[in-house]
């Protein structure tokens, strides 16, 4: 299992193995990064130019795209990628699949923390791969040999605190008269 630079666990073994998509994936199989940012890297834009910007890893750049492909096509791995980039966008814990209830306008620490996979250093690239734990969670894959790949249900602790800002949210979303609140 890989450790950060202080030792501690990160919860997995192959950070590429919980990777969905890149950031800067499009849908149609395009590569945002040489579109929007080719000016931090001109030969790589460039040469996502020449490929009509196609996704080395999506499709195959030197071939048309194939009618009906599905899923990851091309010759390169996420890892061959220098831009690579992957944050989590789900507002669940990805270990035992808390959802996040958040309180607009409350210092309250959240419920859900984000889980760097990747480190800078780490490998030459520096590829950034995240996703988010529960802090329960978090806790049990820094601090001892849990794995992200554990099949785990939320802890105890963490459901109390989410019910807890459920309820908050539904009191905050009932109706009070304004003379009700006078009274208060």
């Amino acid at each position: 299992m890989r450790k950060t630079e202080a030792g501690t666990s990160v919860g997995v073994a192959d950070p590429y193995a919980h990777v969905d998509r890149c950031d800067h994936l499009t849908d149609d199989g395009r590569c945002r990064f040489a579109v929007e940012q080719g000016d931090r890297d001109p030969t790589f834009a460039a040469a996502r130019r020449r490929a009509d910007y196609r996704c080395p890893v999506a499709s195959d750049p030197e071939e048309p795209p194939a009618p009906g492909a599905e899923g990851l096509t091309g010759p390169w791995a996420w890892a061959d990628c220098e831009h690579f980039r992957c944050r989590q966008r789900d507002r669940e814990c990805g270990r035992c699949g808390l959802a996040e209830v958040r309180m607009a306008h409350d210092d309250a620490r959240p419920l859900l923390e984000e889980h760097h996979l990747s480190y800078a250093g780490e490998d030459d690239l520096g590829h950034e791969i995240t996703v988010y734990l529960c802090r329960w969670c978090h806790a049990r894959v820094h601090d001892s040999w849990a794995s992200l790949a554990d099949d785990v249900n939320p802890a105890p602790e963490a459901v109390a605190a989410r019910e807890a800002r459920r309820a908050r949210e539904q009191r905050e979303l009932g109706f009070d008269s304004a003379a009700e609140r006078l009274d208060e």
